[in-house]
């Protein structure tokens, strides 16, 4: 997944260059699914953070941009799909997740207030973070740049239905 890639006319990929790319530096099976920067490939590293490093150099040679890359493996996004504490009770139009480069710091965690800005709620798991808002992703305050102020690492944020359908094409790769 690619952090802000096609928003607001910034970071402008085209996603058939996007797949090119991939498969110039050794990747096979590539996909995009939608405009917003997030792929699906194989790739021969086992290593998602040498992936990510090569990904993100690639994007800033050949297309001169500055973006952030955050890979998940098929197995981990499963996890995330099992994980969400509030798709029982939560209207999954509603839910995202905000994958996060890397772990935040357990103090870090420990200084939010889960229900600070209720009815929009969040959850901190490892490297992602479940997010409910009932009135809307686009009315919430604890959105993708509050969790990187936060937490102080890299996000980029998916909704529900984006991260079943990676993780559908991900079990099929």
């Amino acid at each position: 997944m690619l952090r802000g890639v096609n928003v607001s006319g910034r970071n402008r990929i085209p996603m058939a260059a996007l797949r090119d790319l991939y498969e110039r530096h050794g990747h096979t099976d590539v996909i995009t699914y939608v405009q917003s920067g997030n792929v699906v490939s194989q790739s021969t590293s086992r290593s998602t953070l040498a992936v990510e490093h090569a990904i993100g150099e690639a994007i800033a040679d050949d297309l001169g941009l500055d973006v952030a890359v955050l890979v998940r493996t098929p197995a981990q996004l499963d996890r995330v799909l099992h994980g969400n504490r509030f798709l029982p009770s939560g209207d999954p139009k509603l839910l995202h997740v905000t994958f996060l480069a890397t772990s935040p710091t357990r103090g870090r965690v420990a200084a939010l207030d889960e229900q600070e800005h209720a009815p929009d709620e969040f959850h901190v798991a490892g490297r992602e973070v479940y997010v409910s808002c009932p009135g809307g992703y686009g009315r919430t305050k604890i959105n993708n740049a509050w969790f990187e102020q936060k937490l102080g690492v890299v996000a980029t944020t998916r909704n529900w239905t984006t991260v079943g359908r990676l993780a559908e094409l991900a079990r099929a790769r």
